[in-house]
C-alpha cells in the first residue's frame, strides 16, 4: 500500500506555501502523482439584499479566473521537478467547495489541505468538517510552519473511525522515524487500554512498523492532553479518527476532532 496519487487543495488569493511544501515532500517520498485543486462558489445573491449590477458580477468572475490561474501557477512552480505527473483542476461551482473536492477525491489516495483561513468570504472558504465527512479518503490538514512528517503520534480510540485512520496512514507510518500510539482513558480502564494498544502495536509490527504504546489517565480535556503528549514526543503529525462521537456533540462540547481540524505546529491526518 502506498500513496500513488496526492490531491492538494489550494486556497484562492493565498500563498499556499506550507501546504505545497508538505505535498512536495510527500510526492518525492512516495514517488506520487499530484493533482492540484481549487474551488470557488459564484457570488451569492439573496432576495432582499438589494440589486447587484452586472458589472460587479462580471468583475467578480474575472477576479476568480485570475486567482485560479495564480493558484495553478503556484502549484506548478512549487512542484516542478518533485514529481513526474502533475495535473490541475479548478472549478466555479454552485455546490460547496467541500462537495467539489470530495467528488474529485475518487482520483486520489490522500487529500492535503491547509487549515482554513479566517475569512468571511463564503465563496472561497472550505469547510474541513464537511470534507473529512464526505471524502472517503484520508485528509491531511497542514497548519502554517508545519514540520515535514517524520515522527507520528496515533491518537487511539477503539472506534471504527480510528481503525480506518490508522489503516489509511500505513504508508506514512512505514516511512516514519518514530511511531507512538497513545490512548487516554479513565483510571479503572488502564489495563484494558494496555491490552488494546498491545493489539495495535502487534498489528503494526506485522506491517513492518515498530511502535511504542503510551497510556495515560484522561484529565477531561483530551484534546489538550493529546497535544501535550504530542509535544513531549516531538510529533510532527497526529493520526486520528474524525468524529468518532456525534458530530453535533463535538460542535457543542468541543473535542479532539475539532482541535485536529485547526492544528497548531503540526499536521493532522484524519479519516472518517
Amino acid at each position: 500500500m502506498t500513496y500513488s496519487t496526492l490531491m492538494v487543495q489550494l486556497e484562492l488569493g493565498q500563498p499556499n506555501t506550507d501546504v505545497l511544501r508538505i505535498t512536495a515532500d510527500l510526492a518525492r517520498r512516495f514517488d506520487a502523482a499530484v493533482i492540484g485543486i481549487a474551488g470557488c462558489q459564484p457570488m451569492q445573491m439573496v432576495v432582499g439584499d438589494g440589486y447587484i449590477c452586472g458589472d460587479l458580477l462580471a468583475e467578480n468572475d474575472q477576479l476568480i479566473v485570475a486567482e485560479m490561474a495564480a493558484a495553478e501557477q503556484q502549484f506548478r512552480t512549487a512542484l516542478a521537478g518533485s514529481v513526474g505527473a502533475l495535473s490541475w483542476r479548478g472549478n466555479l461551482s454552485c455546490s460547496s467547495i467541500a462537495d467539489y473536492i470530495a467528488r474529485a477525491a475518487r482520483a486520489a489516495d490522500l487529500i492535503v489541505a491547509s487549515t482554513a483561513p479566517d475569512i468571511a468570504d463564503v465563496q472561497r472558504r472550505l469547510n474541513l468538517d464537511d470534507l473529512v465527512m464526505q471524502a472517503g479518503r484520508p485528509l491531511l490538514v497542514v497548519p502554517p510552519a508545519a514540520p515535514l512528517l517524520q515522527r507520528v503520534l496515533i491518537g487511539w480510540s477503539d472506534t471504527r473511525e480510528t481503525r480506518r485512520a490508522v489503516a489509511d496512514a500505513l504508508p506514512l507510518l512505514k516511512m516514519a522515524t518514530q511511531v507512538v500510539v497513545v490512548e487516554l482513558d479513565y483510571a479503572n480502564e488502564q489495563d484494558a487500554a494496555h491490552n488494546r494498544l498491545d493489539d495495535v502495536c502487534a498489528w503494526l509490527h506485522r506491517h513492518g512498523i515498530d511502535a511504542t504504546a503510551v497510556t495515560a489517565v484522561s484529565h477531561g480535556d483530551e484534546a489538550k492532553q493529546l497535544q501535550g503528549i504530542a509535544n513531549d514526543q516531538h510529533a510532527d503529525v497526529i493520526v486520528a479518527g474524525a468524529f468518532g462521537h456525534s458530530r453535533l456533540l463535538e460542535w457543542v462540547l468541543g473535542g479532539v476532532t475539532r482541535s485536529l481540524l485547526v492544528p497548531v505546529g503540526r499536521c493532522s491526518l484524519l479519516s472518517h
